[in-house]
């Protein structure tokens, strides 16, 4: 197998396709029709007292609604831009998205402006500021500023530009301070903290989520919401916490987090053999996980094996007695949809 042609498709597929869990959807979908507790996460980052949560601005971008856009919350309020995501893994490209989207919305703002980007005065743009909401399994401190400079591939450049993005861990007992002046914040950390320990105990995942919301709902954790929207709630969990692939989506993140700590030891080792194998086993594992993601996603929604065969031979290179190989042993695997 060629790995140097198998590179770029590895990065698109395996990490860059990382399953997001139910958590993202039902974060964006919480917060979206709350602008109260919007405000309240805003005066709380930023040490203020902001009054009146009428006066925030939903950005949009290509006549849709940002709020709705790639799991982002995005508003304006006192000149601020407020760019929030929430994350159920760890992205150390975060920088990177969040200044195209900046660009995008900044885009916005000059068309928009009464002056032009050619003329002698300055156009006014609203500050940035760009947030991640983690809320994964991964072990992560409190806070983590996550820097574009980071990317950049020579060090020795003082670089010209910077963009600074704030990770916090909002998983339940985490971030205190914050929970405590925002309620739907804290509340969502319980709801996700106790439909993760009703999964891992039941076997049927709609009888577990079902049992977790009347759980909350009787305690009075998101009980307003989950009353109200009980179906949609439902509907969005179940359709991002599906079993088999959820242990899929952990064995990718697994991987993700493989590929990355081997590249950190071997750098630690100061050897350029000890990097080059932490790459090339990362590059091989990951390969193995690219594969067998392909054939499982294929498989649950009845592609035809020809077809299967022939995304295999053109992504991966193999020819197709290997695709065919692939094909077979994923059948008989105990998360494949047939099993």
């Amino acid at each position: 197998m060629d790995f140097k042609k198998t590179k770029n498709f590895l990065t698109r597929y395996v990490l860059g396709r990382i399953h997001r869990q139910y958590k993202d959807r039902l974060f964006r979908f919480l917060f979206a029709k709350d602008r109260e507790a919007l405000l309240q996460i805003y005066n709380a980052l930023n040490e203020s007292d902001y009054p009146d949560s009428s006066q925030l601005k939903i950005v949009t971008i290509e006549n849709a609604v940002y709020v709705e856009m790639k799991n982002d919350l995005a508003f304006v309020v006192t000149g601020v831009l407020n760019m929030y995501e929430h994350q159920s893994t760890y992205n150390p490209n975060m920088p990177v998205r969040f200044l195209m989207y900046l660009a995008q919305e900044y885009h916005k703002v000059v068309e928009q402006a009464e002056e032009s980007l050619y003329s002698s005065r300055l156009i006014a743009l609203p500050t940035p500021q760009c947030i991640v909401f983690y809320n994964g399994t991964e072990n992560v401190p409190e806070e983590k500023i996550l820097r574009l400079s980071d990317a950049f591939e020579n060090k020795k450049i003082k670089p010209g530009v910077e963009l600074e993005v704030r990770m916090l861990n909002i998983n339940y007992g985490h971030n205190t301070e914050l929970m405590k002046h925002c309620r739907l914040l804290k509340e969502y950390a319980e709801f996700v903290e106790i439909s993760r320990r009703y999964a891992s105990q039941t076997g049927n995942t709609k009888t577990a989520l079902n049992a977790a919301i009347d759980y909350c709902i009787d305690n009075n954790i998101l009980g307003r919401q989950l009353k109200l929207y009980r179906a949609e709630v439902l509907d969005i969990m179940l359709g991002h916490f599906d079993r088999k692939k959820y242990e899929r989506s952990l064995k990718r993140e697994a991987q993700e987090s493989g590929y990355r700590e081997g590249y950190e030891a071997g750098k630690e080792l100061g050897t350029e053999h000890g990097i080059q194998q932490g790459i090339q086993q990362g590059i091989q594992q990951g390969i193995q996980q690219g594969i067998e993601a392909l054939i499982l996603d294929n498989l649950e929604e009845n592609v035809d094996d020809g077809k299967i065969r022939s995304k295999l031979q053109k992504r991966f290179h193999l020819t197709e007695m290997q695709a065919q190989a692939y094909l077979d042993k994923c059948r008989e695997s105990p998360h494949s949809p047939s099993s």
